[in-house]
Protein backbone atom coordinates (compact mmCIF):
# COMPACT_ATOMS: atom_id res chain seq x y z
CA UNK A 1 0.00 0.00 0.00
CA UNK A 2 1.19 3.89 -0.75
CA UNK A 3 2.29 5.82 1.53
CA UNK A 4 -1.05 8.27 2.37
CA UNK A 5 -0.40 11.89 2.29
CA UNK A 6 -1.78 15.07 3.73
CA UNK A 7 -4.57 16.34 1.19
CA UNK A 8 -5.16 19.77 2.41
CA UNK A 9 -4.69 21.82 6.07
CA UNK A 10 -7.17 23.85 7.41
CA UNK A 11 -6.41 25.88 11.06
CA UNK A 12 -8.81 26.18 13.63
CA UNK A 13 -8.75 28.84 15.89
CA UNK A 14 -9.99 29.27 18.95
CA UNK A 15 -11.90 33.15 19.52
CA UNK A 16 -13.65 34.84 21.60
CA UNK A 17 -16.32 35.87 19.82
CA UNK A 18 -17.53 33.74 16.62
CA UNK A 19 -19.70 36.95 14.96
CA UNK A 20 -16.57 39.14 15.38
CA UNK A 21 -14.50 36.82 13.90
CA UNK A 22 -16.77 35.80 11.16
CA UNK A 23 -17.35 39.80 10.08
CA UNK A 24 -13.82 40.41 10.26
CA UNK A 25 -13.05 38.26 7.90
CA UNK A 26 -15.70 38.60 6.07
CA UNK A 27 -14.65 42.05 4.90
CA UNK A 28 -12.16 39.89 3.40
CA UNK A 29 -13.96 37.50 1.31
CA UNK A 30 -14.65 34.46 3.60
CA UNK A 31 -18.00 32.80 3.80
CA UNK A 32 -19.18 31.02 6.41
CA UNK A 33 -19.73 27.41 4.50
CA UNK A 34 -21.19 25.13 8.12
CA UNK A 35 -21.96 25.81 11.45
CA UNK A 36 -22.67 24.41 14.85
CA UNK A 37 -24.99 25.57 17.23
CA UNK A 38 -25.28 24.03 20.36
CA UNK A 39 -29.51 23.61 21.47
CA UNK A 40 -30.34 26.79 23.61
CA UNK A 41 -27.45 28.55 22.84
CA UNK A 42 -27.92 32.26 21.29
CA UNK A 43 -24.87 31.85 18.62
CA UNK A 44 -22.79 29.34 17.17
CA UNK A 45 -19.97 27.80 18.75
CA UNK A 46 -18.43 26.45 15.39
CA UNK A 47 -17.99 28.11 12.01
CA UNK A 48 -16.09 27.30 9.02
CA UNK A 49 -15.48 29.78 6.43
CA UNK A 50 -14.05 29.54 3.12
CA UNK A 51 -12.66 32.09 0.42
CA UNK A 52 -11.96 29.99 -2.90
CA UNK A 53 -9.25 27.46 -1.80
CA UNK A 54 -8.69 28.85 1.61
CA UNK A 55 -10.65 28.09 4.72
CA UNK A 56 -10.41 28.52 8.29
CA UNK A 57 -12.60 26.72 11.59
CA UNK A 58 -13.13 29.14 14.40
CA UNK A 59 -14.08 27.88 17.51
CA UNK A 60 -15.55 29.50 20.91
CA UNK A 61 -12.87 29.61 23.38
CA UNK A 62 -13.57 28.02 26.72
CA UNK A 63 -11.34 30.17 28.03
CA UNK A 64 -10.29 33.31 27.42
CA UNK A 65 -8.17 34.66 24.75
CA UNK A 66 -5.06 36.77 25.19
CA UNK A 67 -3.89 38.12 22.64
CA UNK A 68 -0.25 38.61 23.52
CA UNK A 69 -0.08 34.92 22.95
CA UNK A 70 -1.55 33.74 20.22
CA UNK A 71 1.29 32.56 18.34
CA UNK A 72 0.33 31.74 15.12
CA UNK A 73 -0.04 33.77 11.70
CA UNK A 74 -2.05 32.95 9.31
CA UNK A 75 -1.18 33.97 5.90
CA UNK A 76 -3.39 34.60 3.24
CA UNK A 77 -2.47 35.40 -0.33
CA UNK A 78 -4.24 37.18 -3.03
CA UNK A 79 -3.61 38.50 -6.54
CA UNK A 80 -3.39 42.27 -5.88
CA UNK A 81 -2.08 43.25 -2.40
CA UNK A 82 -2.32 47.15 -3.03
CA UNK A 83 -5.83 47.00 -3.84
CA UNK A 84 -6.81 44.19 -0.90
CA UNK A 85 -5.02 47.02 1.07
CA UNK A 86 -7.36 49.48 0.08
CA UNK A 87 -10.02 47.56 0.65
CA UNK A 88 -9.50 46.07 4.00
CA UNK A 89 -8.65 50.27 4.85
CA UNK A 90 -12.62 50.87 3.60
CA UNK A 91 -13.54 48.12 5.58
CA UNK A 92 -12.11 49.55 8.62
CA UNK A 93 -9.60 46.65 9.44
CA UNK A 94 -7.03 48.93 10.53
CA UNK A 95 -4.17 47.24 7.63
CA UNK A 96 -0.59 48.30 8.89
CA UNK A 97 1.63 49.57 5.63
CA UNK A 98 2.68 47.48 2.81
CA UNK A 99 6.17 46.47 3.31
CA UNK A 100 8.67 44.69 0.64
CA UNK A 101 10.71 42.13 2.76
CA UNK A 102 13.00 39.98 0.59
CA UNK A 103 10.59 37.15 0.63
CA UNK A 104 7.69 38.95 -0.29
CA UNK A 105 8.98 41.82 -3.51
CA UNK A 106 4.99 42.44 -4.30
CA UNK A 107 4.23 42.95 -0.65
CA UNK A 108 2.62 42.30 2.68
CA UNK A 109 0.46 43.64 4.96
CA UNK A 110 -0.48 42.92 8.93
CA UNK A 111 -4.29 43.17 9.82
CA UNK A 112 -5.04 41.95 13.50
CA UNK A 113 -8.34 39.59 13.92
CA UNK A 114 -10.77 40.29 16.95
CA UNK A 115 -8.96 37.56 18.91
CA UNK A 116 -5.28 38.70 18.35
CA UNK A 117 -4.23 36.56 15.67
CA UNK A 118 -2.19 38.39 13.69
CA UNK A 119 -3.07 37.89 9.45
CA UNK A 120 -0.68 38.94 7.01
CA UNK A 121 -1.81 39.33 3.06
CA UNK A 122 0.32 38.79 0.55
CA UNK A 123 0.75 38.24 -2.70
CA UNK A 124 0.02 34.99 -4.65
Amino acid sequence: MAPQRIASLVPMAHVADIAASVAFYGKLGFEPAGSFTPEGAGGPSWVSLQSGRAELMLTLAGEPVVPSQQAVLFYLYCQDVAAMHAQAAEAGLDPGEISKPFYNPDGEFRLVDPAGYVVMVTHL
